[in-house]
């Protein structure tokens, strides 16, 4: 069976630090699949409101996302505190792409628990349609390397 697989940049620009809630633990005792989508929609918010956006404001234009990739690595428990990396990528003249990658501490090392991608598309909420990404986002959000 094909998996996905996401390339992970060499720099990010953002990290969040997302403790695990209990409600984040599912029948397995580890925390669910769902519950990961939540933990990156949080980091997204935080990595937004770094640059003083929301979703329903980025330079006068709302977000959708328009699709999500989640690759699982390494269980996470009720306690774990996850760093969540965050750096915009793969702009387009619509959107751009959300990387995230999710680690915790373990043992004295560091253990990758999941990566992640969401595609975001800028969008007019008033009009309900998508609309261009604004440049001065772009300049904001993106890396220099």
């Amino acid at each position: 069976m094909a998996r996905i697989k996401l390339t992970l940049p060499s720099l990010f620009s953002f990290s969040a630090h997302i403790p695990i809630r209990i409600t984040d633990v599912n029948y397995g005792g580890h925390v669910g699949n769902d519950a990961i989508l939540g933990i990156i929609h949080e980091a997204r918010l935080q990595f937004l409101q770094a640059f003083s956006y929301s979703e329903m404001n980025v330079e006068g234009v709302g977000l959708i996302m328009a699709d999500v990739a989640i690759e699982f690595k390494s269980e996470i428990f009720y306690g774990d505190v996850i760093e969540v990396s965050v750096v915009a990528n793969d702009f387009n003249r619509v959107g751009f792409d959300l990387i995230y990658k999710l680690e915790k501490k373990q043992e004295n090392k560091t253990v990758t628990v999941a990566i992640a991608k969401t595609g975001m598309v800028c969008f007019d909420y008033s009009l309900k349609k998508i609309a261009a990404l604004p440049n001065n986002a772009f300049e904001k959000m993106r890396v220099q390397h």
